[in-house]
């Protein structure tokens, strides 16, 4: 049987290396149009169709890639944890533990500076849709975890599944503080932070006050 004929500038398939690029391109599109689409008209009024037209795709590529809206914020989120946790962390091994939490969630801060506005309107609207806010809060509880998990504390268990609510709960709180903060240091937010997370030490393990008594013992030697 005779094969199909090529069609001019029909190279066959794409080489998988070049097609999970343009994939992973493509996703980057996406959740930069969703996010400029929030910041200029928010979250309730936000469509797919908006979001393919802001990233300039045919709307069949968002289908493939993200099911819901809800789909894209989620990926947004996975992105910003890829970012933080792509550098390991420089740290003294005496260092505690709450301190290598502190640099790992000022880190994602620092992800999303750019991304403020849009951050704001989510803050904003993102209660009213029940639905996307139970998606968003389970992706922020993943997120922590693993915050948790690259400072060297486990989230699992009941101790760690603790430590990880009342991580999620301090970062929330002070994103407040971050939504604010003009300075160019956010000296501001660091402070806020560092307040709300010496709260929640002793669930750290070795950077809690037995840690402290321990130092303090030691020094007394």
């Amino acid at each position: 049987m005779k094969g199909r004929s090529q069609l001019p500038g029909d190279n066959g398939p794409p080489h998988p290396a070049s097609a999970a690029k343009t994939e992973l391109d493509d996703r980057d599109r996406i959740i930069d149009a969703a996010l400029a689409c929030i910041a200029r008209q928010g979250w309730r009024r936000l469509s797919l169709a908006d979001i393919a037209g802001e990233a300039g795709l045919p709307i069949l590529q968002l289908y493939r890639m993200y099911q819901s809206k809800t789909a894209v914020l989620c990926g947004f989120f996975r992105r910003i944890d890829e970012t933080v946790l792509a550098q390991p962390l420089d740290s003294a091994p005496d260092e505690r533990p709450r301190d290598r939490v502190f640099d790992l969630l000022m880190r994602r801060f620092d992800a999303l500076t750019p991304h403020r506005a849009a951050i704001e309107r989510l803050s904003r609207e993102l209660p009213t849709d029940p639905l996307a806010a139970l998606a968003a809060g389970a992706g922020l509880l993943r997120s922590m975890r693993w915050m948790l998990e690259a400072a060297g504390i486990p989230g699992e268990g009941l101790a760690g599944i603790v430590a990880v609510k009342l991580t999620a709960a301090a970062y929330m709180a002070t994103m407040r503080t971050w939504l604010r903060d003009e300075s160019p240091d956010l000296a501001p937010t660091m402070a806020a932070l560092d307040r709300r997370l010496r709260a929640i030490e002793r669930w750290y393990g070795g950077g809690g006050r037995a840690a402290d008594r321990g130092a303090e013992a030691a020094a007394s030697d």
